[in-house]
C-alpha cells in the first residue's frame, strides 16, 4: 500500500520546520507500551524525504509525561535514550527530538494538522 500524502506545502519550498508527534503519528503503540512500538514506515519515508528536501524536522512527544506528573527531566530519563535508538533503528532523520509534550486529551493549535489529514 503506498500513502497518497498531500503536502502542506510543496518540497520545493525552502526550509519549513515540521514538529511531529511519535506515538500514534510515526509509529504504532500499543498504550505506554512504548518498547515494543512499530513502525509506521510509510509516514516516516515520507518525513525523511522533507529532512532531504532541506526542512526542518523536530520530533515532540509525550512519551512518560502523564506517568511523570508532565515531568519532562523524568519523562526524559525513562525515555530519551530508549525513543532515540528506535528512531534511529526505523531510519528516522530529524534535526531534534523533545521528550517534553505535556500529557493532555486534546491539543488546539491554530497550526495543528491532523495525521490523517496530513498523510491522506
Amino acid at each position: 500500500m503506498t500513502l497518497s500524502v498531500r503536502p502542506l506545502v510543496s518540497l520545493r519550498t525552502m526550509s519549513k520546520i515540521y514538529v511531529i508527534d511519535i506515538d500514534g503519528t510515526i509509529f504504532n503503540t500499543d498504550g505506554m507500551d512504548y518498547e515494543n512500538s512499530t513502525p509506521k514506515q510509510e509516514r516516516i519515508n515520507y518525513i525523511n524525504s522533507l529532512y532531504d528536501n532541506g526542512n526542518k524536522i523536530i520530533y515532540l512527544t509525550a512519551r512518560g509525561m502523564g506517568r511523570n506528573g508532565n515531568s519532562y527531566e523524568l519523562a526524559e530519563k525513562q525515555f530519551y535514550k530508549l525513543t532515540e535508538l528506535q528512531l534511529k533503528k526505523y531510519g528516522c532523520k530529524y534535526h531534534e527530538l523533545h521528550l517534553s509534550k505535556p500529557a493532555g486529551d486534546y491539543y488546539i493549535d491554530d497550526k495543528a494538522v491532523k495525521d490523517s489529514d496530513f498523510f491522506e
